[in-house]
């Protein structure tokens, strides 16, 4: 399951794009070509991730929408903060690290939650192309393995080549093409 809730996906029956947004309305426009009997394989993408989003789609609309609401059991929570957003987790440091933390102003959960909002700041367009780079990815080896340049295509992404990346997916299904352009966009922004 996701680690975000699921806010918008798009669905694919082989490489033709059936719907996309919410995941209510998703399941329902691809409820209706399963029921028709389309034989392609059916694959819907979670938007921010390009994971795959397991629905079933047996029985009728309504338990389709059922089954999306079906919300596991909530986690027991561990010792922290919840109302404030603090868990409380643990962390393996060598002892010269736990002296260092201790040692700082505020103690060692100040001084680690000033080093990580630090490094997030520091590597949030790292970490943007990381991801877009990952859910294109991701995308591409679900439904774009045997494409043509689907190889050179992961390289040119990986490289940071937007050129090269939109030249060896141009021959591609537009709705594919299109989609792993969306989920790449980020890709190419330079550091």
């Amino acid at each position: 399951m996701h680690a975000n809730p699921l806010t918008s996906c798009t669905a694919f029956a082989g490489t033709e794009r059936i719907a996309s947004g919410n995941p209510r309305e998703v399941a329902l426009k691809s409820k209706v070509v399963v029921d028709a009997g389309d034989t392609r394989v059916l694959l819907i993408f979670d938007d921010a991730t390009a994971e795959t989003v397991e629905m079933d789609f047996r029985g009728t609309a309504q338990d389709v929408l059922e089954g999306l609401s079906g919300e596991e059991p909530p986690e027991r929570r561990p010792p922290g903060r919840p109302k404030l957003g603090v868990v409380g987790r643990e962390v393996t440091l060598l002892p010269r690290h736990w002296e260092w933390l201790n040692a700082q102003p505020g103690g060692a959960s100040v001084a680690l939650r000033k080093l990580v909002e630090q490094a997030r700041r520091a590597n949030d367009t790292k970490d943007r192309v990381r991801r877009s780079q990952d859910a294109a990815f991701r995308f591409m080896s679900a439904i774009a393995g045997n494409e043509p340049g689907f190889e050179e295509a992961t390289r040119s992404l990986f490289a940071g080549d937007r050129e090269r990346f939109e030249a060896h997916t141009c021959p591609w299904p537009n709705d594919v093409r299109d989609y792993v352009s969306t989920l790449a966009a980020d890709a190419f922004v330079s550091p």
